[in-house]
Order: structure tokens, then sequence, then C-alpha cells
């Protein structure tokens, strides 16, 4: 069940970073190939598949989570690089969280006709997909939660060095080949949560008030 919304989740993500970067004057995604839907270009053995597999099994179905392989961007290719590169990183998120908002829409949809389809088809279809839809929905979330921590080469990092002015970009960027273990030391002490956290609760507070007002 949690299979299908990560491929979907991490696909998305990756195709969206490279449709950005390419509509900006890059086109090294796609002449690798990158700018497609079809998962297999974007799998990466370790975080697509080891990783989700450890943390379900280790956390008993309740918790997974994986990553695809990066979409490569040439920033000297872009337009405007220090602009742009700040578009290209916010694409990944904002298409998590357009995903989340989306799957959040079919299951008020399903609501609506759980009313006129039989009670076996409920439960035969609609329970199952929905059960998927609102995993897809704290996935997303968090994924892009997760992407906006502002320690580079996570999105977020990408975004806050295209925000700082030239001087500090450049400093803040030479922490980049050290950024993945820092990050992994956070996670490790249980810091990213208070990041993650409250504002993955922001992005699913607003999806929910924005989906209220379709409820029946």
């Amino acid at each position: 069940m949690a299979a299908l919304p990560i491929l979907i989740a991490i696909t998305f993500h990756e195709v969206a970073h490279g449709y950005v970067a390419y509509r900006l004057g890059d086109n090294t995604a796609k002449g690798l190939g990158r700018l497609t839907l079809n998962p297999l270009a974007h799998i990466d053995p370790l975080g697509t598949v080891i990783v989700p597999i450890l943390l379900f099994f280790s956390t008993h179905g309740q918790f997974t989570f994986g990553y695809a392989k990066p979409v490569p961007v040439n920033p000297f290719n872009l337009r405007n690089p220090k602009r742009d590169m700040i578009f290209v990183s916010a694409a990944g998120p904002l298409m998590n969280i357009i995903i989340a908002f989306l799957s959040g829409l079919l299951m008020v949809v399903l609501m609506w006709l759980e009313a006129v389809v039989p009670g076996v088809v409920v439960q035969k279809l609609f329970v199952p997909l929905s059960a998927m839809l609102k995993y897809g929905i704290i996935m997303n979330i968090y994924l892009a939660a997760f992407n906006l921590i502002p320690i580079v080469p996570l999105d977020g990092g990408r975004i806050l060095a295209g925000l700082l002015p030239r001087e500090l970009e450049i400093k803040y960027s030479r922490l980049e080949p050290y950024g993945i273990f820092i990050v992994i030391a956070l996670i490790f002490l249980g810091l990213t949560r208070f990041f993650v956290i409250p504002l993955a609760s922001l992005i699913y507070n607003i999806i929910m008030a924005i989906l209220s007002l379709f409820i029946p």
C-alpha cells in the first residue's frame, strides 16, 4: 500500500525539478531522459528500495520513507542562475504539496460516492483506496517539509542560498559537501522534528482547511 504513493511522490518531485529547470533554460535533465514519469528512471536502489523496506519492517508498517536519484541541474545554463535555482529547488516540495492536496480531494470525492455506490464496492475498493490516499497525503507533506530543511544540498538549503547576498551565499554553499552528514546527524539526534513537524503540521492544516469546504 505504501509503495505506490512513494513512487508517485518521489517521481513527480524529481520531474518537477527537471521540468522547471528545462523551462528556465537548462536541458540537462531532459537530455538524460529524466523528464519522464516512468519511476524506473528515478529509482535509487538504496533510497527507493532498501531504505523504505527497512523502515517498513522496523516500524511494523507504521512508517516508511524513500527518495529518488536527484535530477541533475546545471545552474550555469539557467537564464538567471541565482534567481532560477530558487524556483527549481522549490518545484519539488511544491509538487509534493500539490499531490497531497489532490489526494485529499480524491478522498472527498470518495466520500461523496459512498452514498450512491453499493456497500461491497466501498469495502473492496474505496476503503483500501482511501487508506492509500491518506498515506499519500501524510507522506507527501512530510517529504515536502523534510526537503525544505534549510541545509544544502536539500531543497530548502538551495532556496536559502539563492536568497542570501552573494558573499554569504558563497560561504554558505561551502557546507554542501558536509550537508548530508549534518542532516543525518540531526536526524540521529532527533532535532529535525523541531523543523519538520511544525512545518508539516502547518501545511496539513492549510490543506485540510481548504478541503473542509468540499466535505459533505
